[in-house]
């Protein structure tokens, strides 16, 4: 990045002259082809999440594949329909977060959940965070779209930048944070202690110059013409930030 040299001839930061804060980002719905993301309410998705999160095991006979999927979340905070409702409802009450409910349009039913985090407008920075995309939701079309809504979203408002965070350890988020188009930047150590582990945080992000490029590749991995009839694509999103990402590498 290029910087300015003060009037005592030391090197600082260039300036922001044209740059102002947003505000602090509300909640409404965002919607997509394939999925809508609602702000979360236990009243209204907590019956279909609670179903979503369940699969493929309706009758709980493997709910250890169920509870799996919450490993890098530090478990999974609940045992039934009654405790993911009171967990829901708590989510949604922190004032700290905006959760969005990921809804499928074909059916109108909550799949996953995903949400805003470490807001610092005065910055112009904010977190994409706490996802849990159930077996339905997961590796397809939807679970790309929600997330791309979301990163639309934060860049209209005005944000400059953009993280990505997880465990070091889990491998399909780091996957899907560079599949997005976001950039490693590198690994927090001992960074925090989750479920009685320690946690090194693998840090990612986007900034407002990297996003119309990045915007670019979503809208032309999301175009009708790159599904084929039974909705397989026909070229890879990573294939396509891919590029983007080799073309920052370079000196």
């Amino acid at each position: 990045m290029t910087h300015d040299i003060n009037d005592y001839g030391q090197p600082v930061g260039p300036e922001l002259a044209h740059w102002k804060a947003p505000s602090a980002l509300e909640a409404e719905c965002l919607e997509g082809r394939f999925c809508r993301l609602e702000p979360l309410d236990a009243g209204r998705h907590a019956e279909s999440l609670w179903q979503a999160w369940r699969e493929p095991a309706p009758a709980l006979d493997n709910d250890h594949e169920a509870r799996a999927r919450w490993t890098y979340l530090g478990g999974r905070p609940f045992d039934d329909e009654a405790g993911c409702r009171a967990w829901l409802a708590r989510m949604g009450e922190d004032r700290e977060l905006l959760c969005y409910a990921v809804v499928d349009l074909a059916d109108g039913q909550a799949v996953g959940l995903a949400a805003y985090l470490n807001s610092v407008p005065v910055d112009g920075r904010i977190e994409i965070g706490h996802l849990n995309f159930s077996p339905r939701l997961s590796r397809t079309p939807m679970s790309s779209e929600a997330l791309m809504l979301m990163m639309a979203h934060a860049f209209d408002k005005g944000y400059r930048r953009l993280e990505w965070k997880c465990d070091a350890l889990n491998a399909p988020s780091r996957r899907a944070a560079e599949r997005l188009g976001f950039r490693f930047e590198g690994v927090f150590r001992q960074h925090r202690v989750v479920a009685g582990r320690n946690r090194d945080t693998a840090w990612f992000a986007v900034l407002d110059g990297e996003w119309p490029a990045i915007r670019d590749c979503h809208r032309r991995w999301l175009a009708p013409e790159n599904f084929d009839a039974a909705g397989r694509q026909r070229r890879s999103l990573s294939s396509m930030t891919a590029v983007l990402q080799q073309a920052n590498s370079r000196p």
